[in-house]
């Protein structure tokens, strides 16, 4: 069943309650999302939009804790290719430490194979990493589906419990027993998300019973300086990238290893050595680059841990929180206004929508790395492909109902307001303030007992439109014809303010038009003609009172019979226009002479008559726009 269907079927059911199913839907979409172990950001594309704000976020401004010493190109040039023998590592390490007075060393290197030839070197490694400030690397493996587990070298670096949940690995490759023995050593395995970018590291992982620190976090507890940093969050840990590879200070070991460089420029630093040389494979994606080396996760994280040892990451915002909010009170805003728009508008203010959390989210994310930036938009996107159909469907539903209904009985203009509008039912019988004006034509059997057929009715159609004519033109509702006549009404299906007034500008418009009209037929001989008109507002039912059968439209009540007999009444009065004391009362822009009171049939009391002010034909009658009146209450 295609989405269109499914919302065809959907329109049997009270629009009501499918605004709430969808708001509900909506809703839960974000909560689901940020639910934790929910593990929606991949299927919501959230690292993708994380991506592109680190991106935008990244800066160049340069790191002054960090040195990166890299076995590069120029290196393996100068010294000889990979494998280096351990005693130049051994070097390279203390003249970090002794010469640049380095603050502590981490090797991104595992050594995993012992020489007689490198017994000296691995003797001067393993003493500094037992006594002095370098650690040594080791990597897990979190493959469960390996066919073969990685079981090489011998484990050491071991800690105590962290406090934050270790992720358990399947196998590892670790350093030769002569190196390890009692050594500092820090894991730089990692596991790299879906799309193959690696965005986070485990801080802790565990095997076989026992917990091992990440590469930079073991630095960081060996030779920061510092109180140990307490650790928080979920097994893998995100990093910031908060600076770009541009952002660290990059030496060559080469030029370590001859004194090439300013001695004062690793002073106090922490030193991370490894390489970037396309020929070692230490290549990885990340966020920033398809291909950045290995080396520049481990800076990446090392400065993330020490900005957060230092206070300097941003401040934790409840990220989850403001996103579920965010959507609720956008979900909110679209049910109550996607009814009362055009599906254009309501389009438009989703994209604003849209933007506005983008912009948001922008921020946000640097602040709550578990939140999922993309769960207010897939809220919004849900709304956009059932909601705005939906509506749209119930609306083209709605007006072509209307539009069958009160096309024979109201101004275009009308119809086009009322479709704007958020009644529930526009013909549901309402109770309301309105004006009713009925015309009819004074001897109408006389003029047309002389007439043929087609004569008659040819009069009678050309009188009628007189009348008609002006109940559109002034935004009135025409109720029935009579024969020789017609009942309109203002103030309903629309409420209108003017109605009184309205209604009046149709009846002296009536009354010129039928003057002309009658002019016209004196003029080729036939009698003159005369309209009769009642105007009356006051409280009516309005609506569609109709049966299965038939639908009609129009209105009932005390102020529209008396418009009935105050039409009767001008046959007395040499007025063609007899008003009662209800339009008087709500008329602003006319103005009435006063007749004196008479008994009306099926009136207890007598009634005050009027009529307008004839010298005001001399000014042309308005046709402004309907000012509405506040809505009525909807019926259920």
């Amino acid at each position: 069943m295609t989405t269109f269907s499914a919302l065809r079927a959907a329109l049997i059911l009270p629009p009501a309650f499918m605004r709430a199913v969808f708001a509900c839907a909506a809703i839960l979409l974000t909560l689901w999302s940020q639910w934790p172990g929910a593990a929606a950001g991949s299927f919501l594309a959230d690292e993708w939009l994380r991506d592109s704000y680190l991106r935008l976020q990244t800066t160049d401004a340069a790191e002054p804790r960090i040195l990166v010493v890299d076995i590069d190109e120029a290196s393996l040039s100068a010294l000889g290719p990979w494998p280096w023998p351990h005693a130049r590592l051994a070097d390279l390490v203390e003249k970090l430490l002794t010469q640049y007075s380095a603050r502590g060393v981490a090797l991104d290197i595992v050594l995993p194979e012992a020489s007689p030839s490198d017994a000296d070197g691995d003797l001067r490694l393993n003493l500094l990493s037992r006594h002095g400030p370098l650690v040594l690397a080791q990597a897990f493996d979190y493959s469960a589906t390996r066919p073969e587990l990685l079981r090489e070298g011998t484990l050491g670096g071991a800690v105590a419990a962290r406090g934050v949940p270790a992720l358990p690995a399947t196998g590892y490759i670790a350093n030769h027993a002569a190196l390890t023995q009692e050594a500092k050593v820090g894991n730089i395995g990692f596991v790299p998300d879906a799309d193959g970018t690696l965005r986070r590291l485990p801080l802790v992982t565990s095997y076989a019973g026992r917990q091992y620190p990440a590469l930079a976090l073991a630095l960081l507890d060996c030779c920061a300086g510092a109180p140990r940093l307490e650790l928080d969050g979920t097994a893998q840990q995100r990093v910031s990238f908060r600076r770009d590879w541009s952002a660290y200070t990059v030496v060559s070991a080469a030029d370590i290893l001859n004194l090439g460089i300013d001695q004062d420029s690793a002073k106090e630093r922490l030193v991370l050595v490894g390489s970037s040389s396309l020929g070692m494979a230490d290549r990885v994606t990340t966020p920033l680059a398809a291909s950045r080396p290995g080396l520049g996760v481990q800076a990446a994280m090392l400065s993330t841990l020490l900005d957060r040892q230092a206070g300097l990451q941003p401040a934790p915002w409840p990220g989850r929180a403001i996103a579920f909010v965010y959507a609720l009170l956008t979900v909110l805003l679209l049910s109550y206004a996607l009814p009362r728009l055009s599906a254009a508008t309501s389009v438009t203010l989703l994209g604003a929508s849209t933007a506005l959390w983008l912009a948001l989210a922008f921020f946000a994310s640097a602040h709550d790395p578990q939140m999922v930036t993309t769960g207010p938009l897939a809220s919004i996107l849900f709304l956009l492909a059932f909601a705005v159909p939906y509506q749209w469907q119930l609306t083209q539903r709605r007006s072509r109902h209307l539009l069958d209904t009160l096309r024979q009985y109201v101004a275009p203009a009308v119809v086009a307001e009322l479709l704007r509008s958020d009644l529930a039912d526009p013909l549901a019988p309402r109770l309301g303030d309105v004006t009713t004006l009925i015309a009819d034509m004074e001897g109408y059997t006389t003029q047309v007992e002389a007439l043929g057929v087609a004569d008659a009715a040819t009069l009678t159609r050309d009188f009628l439109d007189c009348l008609t004519g002006p109940v559109i033109a002034h935004h009135g509702t025409l109720d029935k014809y009579t024969g020789d006549g017609l009942v309109a009404f203002w103030g309903a299906p629309l409420p209108n303010a003017d109605h009184a007034d309205l209604a009046m500008d149709a009846a002296r418009a009536i009354v010129r038009r039928v003057r002309e009209f009658s002019a016209q037929r004196v003029a080729a001989g036939f009698p003159p003609l005369r309209v009769r008109i009642g105007v009356e507002s006051g409280p009516a039912m309005a609506g569609d009172f109709g049966t299965s059968f038939r639908s009609i439209y129009t209105a009932v009540g005390d102020s529209v019979n008396t418009a009935a007999r105050l039409e009767q009444a001008a046959r007395d009065y040499p007025h063609d226009v007899i008003v009662g004391a209800g339009t008087v009362e709500r008329a602003r822009r006319h103005h009435f002479l006063l007749l004196g009171e008479r008994k009306l049939r099926g009136k207890e009391k007598p009634v005050i008559l009027y009529t307008y002010d004839a010298t005001m034909d001399a000014v042309p009658d308005p046709i402004p726009a309907p000012r509405p009146a506040a809505l009525p209450e909807r019926t259920a």
